[in-house]
């Protein structure tokens, strides 16, 4: 039995959601930008295994530019000094697109794992060396659908439903765990990396961001202890913040590499680096450069006009999302936002004013939007003013639960 040990070094990224809009705004220069730094990286970092968990494009869809950046992408990585690449599909990903050209990726030492299997063991990689020595063993976990891991049985309550959730990506996890310490062979010294795409308790979301519209009413809010011990390093996508998982330094999510909504603007993006000498670890955080400034104007007229203007002199090209609160209307509000950048480098991608919305919304409070709300909150505002209650409630946001889940879910490249 071999027990030597391996020096391994990996690079955690996800959420690249390529093809994403900004307000029909294309931003493929900066996802462009962003691979072509990430591939600087890989190289000045001298990276040995990257991973990638989920939302590699942003619809089941992708469009021809968005497609063009990935494969350019792992052709120029596989050509670096990166012995392996590991991709696993999230919910924005279309899971038969991304199987499609697996076996191709496998000669560029790409591996891709687009949905759950048949066979736990697809999951489960294993990583050799240039002397074809195991080094790792990935327990390449994807996006779990809801139809993957529970059974419906008639009449079952939110709760019930939670709680069978949470259990079965638990089964899932612990199951894979089982076959990599198997596979590991008594090799104490390889170690087992997890990967998944999910919430876990606690994680932050930035509003915009499209997380919070899956995840209403607890559903699928596992915690740290819902994965196995054997996990060395668990590499998450899906929470597009930078965070760990409750107090672990080794369960982390990376975040999104560039912000994906207004909501994250001026948050600092990262990947995440670890360097394995056996299983013990070392991790470290590289912040992303920003490839575009986006940056949201708060106020009534008066800061807006100060606060453009100071924009303005300082030479600022960022994209600009206006969000009016003064107290009284003010009809002049375009033409003064775009005689305040007319000559400039900056772009007035949305103007909003909180006093039209709030008329017809009836807000809680003084700074809630329409912007603000996610489809359940909506539903659930309807639930109020029709006067639904329980067993009725509870029955009726179930049902719309599971059809928000099957349309986000829905796999349009599926035969």
């Amino acid at each position: 039995m071999n027990t030597k040990s391996h020096k391994l070094k990996i690079l955690h990224t996800s959420d690249w959601h390529l093809g994403r809009q900004l307000y029909d705004r294309k931003r493929h220069d900066e996802f462009e930008l962003f691979l072509n730094w990430l591939t600087e990286l890989i190289k000045t970092e001298n990276i040995d295994l990257l991973l990638v968990a989920g939302d590699i494009f942003d619809t089941t869809t992708p469009g021809n530019r968005a497609q063009e950046l990935y494969y350019r992408f792992l052709t120029k990585a596989s050509q670096s000094c990166l012995r392996h690449i590991v991709i696993t599909g999230g919910n924005h990903d279309s899971p038969s697109f991304l199987n499609a050209p697996k076996e191709l990726l496998l000669f560029l030492n790409v591996y891709v794992i687009g949905s759950i299997s048949d066979f736990l063991e697809d999951e489960v990689i294993i990583l050799n060396d240039k002397t074809q020595t195991m080094e790792a063993i990935i327990c390449a976990v994807p996006y779990l659908r809801d139809k993957d891991i529970r059974t419906v049985e008639a009449g079952e309550k939110m709760d019930d439903k939670n709680r069978k959730l949470i259990a079965g990506i638990s089964k899932h996890y612990e199951s894979v765990g089982q076959i990599a310490i198997e596979k590991r062979n008594g090799n104490a010294n390889i170690p087992i990396i997890g990967m998944g795409h999910l919430f876990t308790a606690g994680g932050r979301t930035t509003e915009g961001d499209g997380v919070r519209d899956l995840y209403v009413g607890g559903v699928a809010f596992v915690d740290e202890n819902s994965f196995p011990e054997c996990f060395d390093y668990l590499a998450l996508g899906h929470l597009h913040s930078p965070q760990k998982v409750g107090n672990s330094d080794s369960k982390r999510y990376c975040g999104s590499p560039i912000p994906m909504s207004f909501g994250e603007a001026g948050q600092e993006k990262k990947v995440i680096v670890v360097e394995f000498e056996g299983r013990m670890q070392k991790i470290s955080e590289h912040t992303i450069p920003c490839f575009q400034e986006l940056v949201r104007v708060t106020g009534d007229a008066t800061a807006i006009s100060l606060k453009l203007n100071e924009m303005k002199s300082s030479g600022s090209n960022a994209w600009l999302e206006i969000d009016y609160s003064g107290a009284e209307t003010f009809v002049g509000l375009t033409d003064l936002v775009y005689d305040s950048v007319a000559g400039t480098k900056m772009e007035v991608l949305r103007i909003k004013t909180r006093i039209a919305t709030g008329k017809t919304l009836t807000a809680i409070d003084d700074q809630e939007t329409l912007d603000n709300l996610d489809p359940s909150d909506v539903f659930i505002r309807c639930l109020d003013a029709h006067q639904i209650e329980e067993p009725d409630r509870a029955s009726l946001l179930l049902a719309y639960q599971q059809l928000v889940m099957r349309m986000v879910e829905n796999d349009r490249n599926e035969e």
